[in-house]
C-alpha cells in the first residue's frame, strides 16, 4: 500500500516509485495524496498487503507517521505489516525517530527496501 500522507498534495514522487515498483514485478495499491494514517492501516488489513510505503514530501506532515505506528501498534501489526518512508522531508533520521522499519532515498532504493523488507 502506498501514498502520500495527510498534508502531502504533490504525488509526483510517489507516482515515480509506485511505477518503479510495478516495474520490479510488485503489487501496488496506490491511496493517492493527502491521505490519513487510518486509510493506509486499514487498506492494509483489507488488501492483505505486507507492506505499506509512505511519501512525505513536507515536513508538517512528518508527524502524522506517529499515528501509523500507533495504529500498527495497537492493532497488533508491528512485523506483520512492514513499513519504508521516502521523500524529501524525510531521513534516516526520521525512520529511526518514528519506528518506521526502512527508508528509501529515491524510487530505487525503494525497490531493494522492499525487496529486503519482503524477505525478512
Amino acid at each position: 500500500v502506498m501514498g502520500s500522507l495527510k498534508g502531502n498534495i504533490q504525488g509526483l514522487g510517489k507516482d515515480i516509485v509506485a511505477a518503479t515498483l510495478r516495474a520490479a514485478g510488485l503489487l501496488v495499491v496506490d491511496v493517492g495524496v493527502d491521505v490519513p494514517p487510518r486509510v493506509f492501516v486499514d487498506t492494509a488489513i483489507s488488501e492483505k498487503a505486507q507492506i505499506i510505503a509512505v511519501s512525505i514530501s513536507v515536513e508538517e506532515t512528518i508527524p502524522f507517521l506517529k499515528e501509523l505506528v500507533e495504529l500498527l501498534q495497537n492493532g497488533e501489526l508491528i512485523g506483520k505489516i512492514k513499513t519504508v518512508v521516502g521523500g524529501q522531508a524525510v531521513s534516516e533520521q526520521t525512520r529511526r525517530e518514528y519506528g518506521i522499519d526502512a527508508y528509501a532515498k529515491d524510487a530505487w532504493d525503494c525497490v531493494k527496501k522492499v525487496k529486503y523488507l519482503l524477505s525478512s
